[in-house]
Order: C-alpha cells, then sequence, then structure tokens
C-alpha cells in the first residue's frame, strides 16, 4: 500500500510509502483522498500526514506530464487537505519539493527536523507550482520571500523556512514522536483549523513597483523564459485576488507553462541528465573501484580546478609539479579560489582551511606510487602527454587508474604507450573545472568496464555530470565546436560584425556569443591547437585568418585586454572597436570576400545547423551513446539555453525535415565542403522518422 492510516488515540496517522522519493503518483494521490475523506467521519480529532524511506514528498511525477490527466488531480488532493474540518499536521524530513510541499502548504499546520529542506522548483521545468504554491506560499512567508522561493527554484533550509512562517516548528529527534508530542499540545488547547487560503495580504503593505521589479529582473536573468513572469503574474494574483481567483489564474498559466517548448525542453533535460550517467552495454555485476587517493599532474588554472573538485568532496589529492615556484603558484590559485568563495559567503574560513589541507603538493612522481586515480592535465600536446603517461606507468601502483584531461588528443595514442591500457581513459573536466558541472569520460578501445563505472561513480561523487564519448578529435563538444566556430569565423568575414553574431546568440539563449568566448578562453588556443593541424584538417582559410591576424596583431582576448572587443582593465566590460572592423575587411580583401548584409536569421541558422549538423554525424558514427547525451554535453558544458532542450532537442522539435531542407540550401548556396548533410539526419528526414525511434532500433 502507497498510503495508509492508522488511528493512535485521537490522531490519525497517514504514512506515505512511494519509494524512492514518495512522488506524488495517482495510487499515492487516489491515496490520499480516500485517506482524507474517510477520516473526516472516524473518531480521530487531528490528523498527521508522514513519509517513510529517506524524504518526505519530494514532488510531482513527472512521468506523467504530458500524458493523459489521471484522477484524483494534485489540486483537487490539495484543496481537500485544506478543507478538511480537522486539522492536518505536515511533518517533514528530507526535502518537501513541488507538489510534495504544495500538500505542506495546504495542511494546517507544519513541522519538520532540522535538516529538512522544502521548495517550489517547478521554474527549472520550465512550470509554476500549479497546485496552489503561488498562492499559498505568499500568504505565508510574504510576497518577497514567495517570490524569491519560487522564482529561483532553489531549497531552502528548515530554519530559514521557520523564520518567514512556513513551517510552524522543528522538531528533535524521531520524526513521528515529536508530531505526535506536537499534535498533542495542540489538542489541549483545542486546535483551529487554519486555512491558508483564508489568510488575506494587505495590498497597501506591497512596496510600490516591487512586482515590476521583479518582472524587469528576470528578464534579464531568465532571457526567453515565460515561466519566471507567469510566476510573478500568479504571486500578484494572490495579492489583489480571493484564493479561488488566484487557484483558477495559477492552473490556467501551469497549463500554457507544461504545453510550452520551454517546459518541454527542461523535461528534456531533466531525463537527459540521469540517462547520461548509464553505459549502454555495461554489465550490473560490474562494480566500480573505491577511489580514496587521487594525484593531479599540473598545478596550472585547469589542474588546480579538478584538485578542488576532489578536495571538495573529502578525497585527499597530491598535486605534481614541475619545479617548487610552479607548484606554488599553483597551491596560490588555488588557495585565492576558496579565497573568493569564502568573500561570497559561500563557505566558511575554517572549511576551506580545511579542504586547503586536503591538497598537497610534490615535485616527484614517486609520491604518486599508491594514489588510486591519477589525472594527467598539462599542455594540450600529445607528446608531452604520452611522456607523462610513461612515467606514471612506471611509478603508479596496479590498478591505479590513469587518466587524461585532454579536449582533444587520441586517448588510444596515450594509452599505447603504457602497459596497461585497461587502466586508461579520458576525464575532459571544463574550465573553471571547479565550477563547470560537465565531464566528458573519454572510453578508450581497450578501457575496461570496471574503469568506467569508476568513472561514473567519482563524477557522482564530486558533483558532476558525466557524458560517455568514443574516441575522435575534439570528443562530442569540441568536435561540435569546430563547425559553430566556424560558421562564426565565416559570418564574420562575409558582412558580419562581432557585436551582431554575438547579439543573436545570446539573444536566442546562448550564455555567451562565440566571439566573446573566444575572448574569454584566449584566441590563442584555437591558434596553438591548429598548428598541430595540415592544411586540409584546417579547413577554409576564411575560417580562421581573422582569428590568426588577432594573434599576430597581440590581441588575444580579455587576458590581453583586446581580441574582437575591447576590454576595460578593471571590470573587463567589453566595447566595440573599429581597429576589429579595419581587419575584417582587410583580411576579406585578402581571401577575395565581397562583404555583404548578413540577415540575423541566417547568422541564428547556420550557427545552430552547424552544430545540429555535426550532432547527427557524431550520433551515426557511434562517438555519443544516444542523442540526449549530446544535448547534455552541450547545456552543461558549452551555455546552449537550456530551456531548448539541448542542439538535437532543438533540431527535433524545429523539424527534422525543416532541418534537413535548410541545410540543403546552405549547400547550394556555399558548397558541400561546410554543408553536407548528415547521412543519419537525411535518413530520418526522409523516412519521417524521430531520434527516439531510431535509437529503439537500434538497441
Amino acid at each position: 500500500m502507497t498510503v495508509t492510516y492508522d488511528l493512535q488515540n485521537k490522531i490519525g496517522v497517514i504514512t506515505i510509502n512511494n519509494p524512492p522519493v514518495n512522488a506524488l503518483s495517482q495510487p499515492v494521490r487516489e491515496g490520499l483522498k480516500g485517506t482524507i475523506e474517510k477520516a473526516q467521519h472516524d473518531d480521530s480529532e487531528l490528523l498527521i500526514i508522514i513519509c517513510t524511506g529517506r524524504t518526505f514528498m519530494a514532488g510531482a511525477d513527472i512521468s506523467e506530464f504530458g500524458k493523459m490527466p489521471m484522477e484524483p488531480s494534485l489540486p483537487d488532493v490539495v484543496n481537500l487537505i485544506e478543507a478538511s474540518a480537522k486539522p492536518v499536521i505536515a511533518a517533514i524530513h528530507g526535502t518537501a519539493l513541488g507538489g510534495g510541499f504544495e500538500v505542506a502548504l495546504a495542511c494546517h499546520y507544519r513541522i519538520a527536523v532540522p535538516s529538512a529542506k522544502v521548495g517550489l522548483p517547478e521554474v527549472k521545468l520550465g512550470l509554476l507550482p500549479g497546485a496552489g504554491g503561488t498562492q499559498r506560499a505568499p500568504r505565508l512567508a510574504g510576497v518577497k520571500n514567495a517570490l524569491d522561493l519560487i522564482t529561483s527554484g532553489q531549497p531552502m533550509k528548515a530554519a530559514r523556512a521557520q523564520s518567514i512562517g512556513l513551517l510552524d516548528a522543528l522538531v528533535e529527534g524521531d520524526l513521528l514522536t515529536g508530531a505526535i508530542e506536537f499534535a498533542n499540545t495542540l489538542l489541549a488547547d483545542k486546535p483551529e483549523v487554519r486555512r491558508v487560503g483564508e489568510i488575506t495580504i494587505a495590498p497597501a503593505q506591497i512596496e510600490p513597483g516591487l512586482f515590476d521589479a521583479y518582472r524587469a529582473r528576470l528578464a534579464k536573468r531568465a532571457r526567453g523564459q515565460i515561466a519566471p513572469q507567469k510566476i510573478v503574474a500568479c504571486v500578484e494574483a494572490a495579492v489583489n485576488q480571493p484564493i479561488n481567483k488566484g487557484l483558477e489564474l495559477e492552473r490556467k498559466l501551469f497549463v500554457e507553462c507544461l504545453l510550452s517548448s520551454e517546459s518541454q525542453g527542461l523535461r528534456h533535460l531533466f531525463f537527459a541528465e540521469r540517462k547520461a550517467a548509464k553505459i549502454n552495454g555495461l554489465s550490473k555485476e560490474t562494480r566500480a573501484k573505491a577511489i580514496q587517493s587521487v594525484g593531479i599532474i599540473g598545478g596550472g588554472t585547469m589542474g588546480g580546478g579538478i584538485a578542488m573538485n576532489f578536495a571538495n568532496a573529502g578525497i585527499p589529492v597530491t598535486l605534481l609539479e614541475i619545479d617548487e615556484q610552479a607548484l606554488q603558484r599553483g597551491k596560490d590559485i588555488i588557495a585565492s579560489n576558496y579565497g573568493i568563495t569564502v568573500n561570497k559567503g559561500k563557505l566558511s574560513g575554517a572549511e576551506a582551511e580545511k579542504r586547503l589541507g586536503m591538497i598537497r603538493g610534490t615535485t616527484s612522481y614517486d609520491d604518486l606510487a599508491e594514489v588510486d586515480l591519477v589525472i594527467e592535465a598539462v599542455f594540450e600536446d600529445l607528446a608531452i602527454k604520452q611522456t607523462v603517461f610513461k612515467q606514471l606507468d612506471a611509478v603508479c601502483k596496479p590498478g591505479a587508474i590513469l587518466a587524461s584531461n585532454t579536449s582533444y588528443q587520441d586517448i588510444d595514442a596515450i594509452a599505447a604507450v603504457t602497459r596497461r591500457p585497461q587502466d586508461v581513459i579520458g576525464l575532459h573536466f571544463f574550465s573553471p573545472a571547479n565550477v563547470m558541472k560537465l565531464l566528458e569520460v573519454v572510453r578508450g578501445d581497450k578501457t575496461s568496464d570496471e574503469v568506467l563505472a569508476t568513472a561514473m561513480d567519482i563524477a557522482k561523487q564530486i558533483n558532476k555530470v558525466p557524458v560517455l564519448s568514443r574516441v575522435c578529435y575534439g570528443f562530442i563538444g569540441n568536435r561540435m565546436l569546430r563547425p559553430y566556430a566556424r560558421e562564426a569565423q565565416l559570418c564574420l568575414i562575409e558582412g558580419a560584425t562581432p557585436e551582431q553574431i554575438d547579439r543573436v546568440m545570446e539573444n536566442w539563449g546562448m550564455a555567451m556569443g562565440p566571439l566573446a568566448v573566444g575572448d574569454l578562453a584566449g584566441i590563442d588556443i584555437g591558434y596553438k591547437a591548429r598548428q598541430g593541424l595540415s592544411d586540409e584538417e584546417k579547413g577554409d582559410p576564411k575560417s580562421y585568418c581573422i582569428a590568426d591576424r588577432l594573434v599576430a596583431m597581440g590581441r588575444l582576448g580579455q587576458k590581453t585586454g583586446a581580441g574582437y572587443y575591447q576590454y576595460d582593465p578593471a571590470s573587463r566590460a567589453r566595447s566595440s572597436d573599429e581597429t576589429i572592423i579595419r581587419v575584417i575587411e582587410e583580411e576579406a580583401t585578402k581571401q577575395g570576400v565581397v562583404r555583404r548584409e548578413i540577415s540575423d536569421d541566417e547568422i541564428l541558422d547556420r550557427l545552430t545547423l552547424a552544430l545540429i549538423n555535426e550532432g547527427f554525424n557524431i550520433l551515426e558514427e557511434g562517438i555519443a551513446q544516444r542523442s540526449s547525451d549530446i544535448d547534455v554535453v552541450y547545456i552543461f558544458g558549452y551555455g546552449f539555453p537550456a530551456y531548448r532542450g539541448g542542439p538535437m532537442a532543438f533540431a527535433e522539435n524545429r523539424g527534422l525535415k525543416k532541418v534537413y531542407a535548410r541545410i540543403c540550401q546552405f549547400g547550394e548556396q556555399f558548397g558541400q565542403q561546410n554543408w553536407t548533410p548528415s547521412t543519419l539526419l537525411k535518413e530520418l528526414a526522409t523516412d519521417n522518422k524521430s531520434l527516439a525511434q531510431w535509437e529503439k532500433e537500434q538497441a
């Protein structure tokens, strides 16, 4: 039974048991409804809703979204709880999130253990609370607190929730025991049925312009997203309308959000992130190795950031550098990063010192002899990396995992210089490594299943989102980045400006435009990577001549104060620079390009479709396990707008026939060299198949 009922003296205890997170599936809703109705006619005087397992109700069952509604609906159950003639207490442990917290808000009293958290995270799925959350939270916590809670989607600690009125009390020890004690105290005083919906908010108490200020702030923070604005409208209705009218508006706007492409994209990402950690064909019997110590080769920005990930997870790190000076420089970078976090109030000084203490430095490979995992983070040069791995092979214990943080290099070529290729793997972190969530796990031809399982397990331990890739130049992310960057450069030389290109992509939802990203990363990074390629591999000179010219001029981006833009030395704010237009025009003349006016739509299509077409190639070649893995890579590693679901999901939402036709049009206009449609894309468009259908056939 998912919902059981036990009458203890005058207290009716309703227990929900729907592991793993007590999601509000149809059987739970039906059980709650029937039990609440039954309890209205028995000898109980007060009811308690409590959950078994590790958490209170952690939200709705989102697998039901988009399907035929199944009665009873959550709003009906929530309203029934609030209408109960007998007081109802919600007893919370773990997390009460989304619909679970809306159930608690409909109860007449709410108590929790101190470790509990509450929240309304629906905005992260492009939704708003649809069972009264936007109406009851402001009535209890105040309008500003409710807006912050709902538009951020972040969980709130129990102590904070109590301080603003969302919880009535915190109870130590056993929750059920504490709930019964709380109930008995109420019964001694003949408790009232405190219906949150009956609370009114005086409009005069609201700060003038508050709602407009939130709308303006959210328009900047959540570009292109509709749910945050609709949340503001709902909370405003909680001030100006009775509860029944507010609930009507909330439900109407919830349905609009549910049907939006934004929510479809975010829900796709929710499931894609969870699927990405699963390795097709890996036996359930495969056990991950225990990683209790880690070595990092290279104490630069990347190596230091990687070291912080493990120190943050309580795993000791040995950081190796070439000499004491380089080692101290690396340790100083790490200390500075922790200092910034402390100054922002996100970490205590004592905790920062503890984490710093987890990282010890060395200049000797011998100090890596007993570590369980070594990650090489040296210069992006195959010969250098092979030299490092030869040394690791000589000193590391049998069974130690040897990983490379390479962005492009051949993992199989690196593994080949060792006597243990089965223990070699790619772990491609993204910069800044202590912040970015994505971890590309690169599987070599001889990488063992045990090592793969360990990589996925350790990613979870250090709070990363892992995606498995096979070996190819650039793996999933950087391989797709090349055609995206190519089209940005070609649009630039053919007639666009850096400002136009970046504006188009940022307005569409990208975290940064491609040229601003180039300035941030350093224009010389791509330049150095090209030096290892043949002229054929480099591609059309028009796609890199401007970048090469800027490097020759010493304009490397933000680090030199100028790149595609000029940068203020203090604020790093970017501004236009006439010099760059002159450079572009000169390079266009050298390459025989007659510049023309390029529309925003053309820029958007060329950049996004170049990305998508390469994604289909990667999928067809088996570099990525599944299309949704590609979406995860681009959202968590490259700033692709999450509410668009990722490049592959976006392609399906646009329509594969339309995508294919537009790529063919570009082929006719610009030539087949850059615009040959993926064979897989052509097949799916021609046969009117979806990616899901194709992947099912391949399984």
